[in-house]
């Protein structure tokens, strides 16, 4: 950016500053989903519970449904399901 005026300077200033920002809000959500991650043994039971999902009672539904879904919003358009994997 050699002989580039103070106004263009500022402005990617300016836009770094953004793209950094963005890069570390995204970088502390792939960190929460690392967290959040499943182990083995959980991913086992839940296989389990999955093959048998119209054997299992509702309350084991529901524990599989938790374990998989972070947030459900429902409109009179749409359904958006967030999951956790």
């Amino acid at each position: 950016m050699t002989g580039a005026s103070a106004v263009l300077i500022s402005y990617a200033n300016t836009k770094i500053e953004e793209l950094d920002a963005q890069r570390q809000t995204l970088s502390k959500e792939i960190a929460a989903l690392s967290a959040e991650s499943m182990s083995p043994e959980q991913i086992e039971r839940l296989s389990v519970y999955l093959n048998r999902w119209e054997e299992i009672d509702f309350d084991d539904r529901r524990q599989v449904a938790d374990s998989l879904i972070s947030q459900i919003r429902a409109t009179g358009e749409c359904v958006a399901i967030e999951w956790k994997i």
